[in-house]
């Protein structure tokens, strides 16, 4: 098997400090969590952006500041900017990091219920989307909620309106209202990637640690992070993004898989230097 491609989703939209105290908001709590999970061995760092008080945002100007603060912290870490936001932005808002010409960004692949909210990525939406990477040079992170995510997504890349081959797939699992967690929905989805396809598994909630031992075993790549979930077990929070990560590398040498680290992510992702 290749090595395995760590990546860490270190706060999200929706995640906040009443959840777990750890939850980074400001520029320098941002830096923080990145350099745990860098140094622990992620290779990517999923971003999203807060203003200080916690409040989402897709301004362009807090990821630049964000962007470049994490790649001073962590040489060579691959940065995946959010273009989800969060519920309620519109595209134009929702694009805006895509203007700082990242090397990847995540494309969200449909629309589907997420807890009591709708999130929208209608096929206007997602023709814009896969338009503006190509235009920027940008590899996308395709995040598929459910199966009709991955169809359409496929049927959009033979057509060529969304950057194709190699496609790299995240299989984002067990939120509410979306696909459940499992290793059989997993299994299921997997089967239907084309060759030469890179995938990552993203377990939410108490689905995040059987979907990390899934993704290790099978092949694939796998997500940790206050995004997705804040404990390391039951009832034990972690303390940092840092320790989620630690434990993704300690199931993986328990299971046979070696740790990818930047360049060698990059050269799995068919990612330019």
């Amino acid at each position: 098997m290749e090595k395995l491609i760590i990546t860490a989703a270190i706060c999200g939209a929706e995640v906040t400090k009443e959840h777990n105290s750890a939850v980074p908001y400001t520029v320098d709590e941002m830096v923080r969590e990145a350099k745990s999970a860098f140094e622990a061995g992620a290779a990517v760092i999923h971003v999203h952006v807060r203003e200080d008080d916690g409040t989402p945002t897709q301004d362009r100007e807090r990821f630049r500041v964000v962007l470049d603060s994490i790649k001073e912290a962590c040489p060579g870490v691959i940065l995946i900017p959010s273009t989800g936001g969060a519920t309620g932005m519109t595209p134009e808002e929702r694009l805006q990091p895509t203007e700082l010409f990242p090397e990847m960004a995540t494309l969200d692949c449909g629309t589907c219920n997420f807890g009591d909210d709708i999130f929208v990525n209608d096929m206007p939406t997602m023709r814009a989307f896969g338009k503006r990477m190509m235009e920027n040079n940008i590899k996308p992170e395709y995040e598929c909620f459910e199966i009709g995510h991955l169809d359409t997504v496929l049927n959009m890349a033979k057509k060529g309106l969304v950057p194709g081959d190699p496609m790299q797939i995240n299989f984002v699992l067990g939120v509410n209202g979306c696909t459940p967690a499992t290793v059989g929905h997993l299994d299921y989805m997997v089967k239907l990637l084309p060759p030469g396809a890179t995938w990552t598994v993203t377990g939410v909630g108490r689905g995040a640690w059987p979907m990390v031992a899934a993704g290790i075993v099978m092949g694939g790549n796998v997500r940790v992070g206050f995004e997705d979930n804040i404990y390391l077990e039951r009832g034990h929070k972690a303390a940092s993004n840092g320790e989620l990560v630690e434990k993704v590398v300690t199931l993986a040498k328990l299971l046979g898989r070696e740790i990818a680290n930047p360049d060698e992510a990059r050269a799995i992702l068919s990612l330019k230097k």
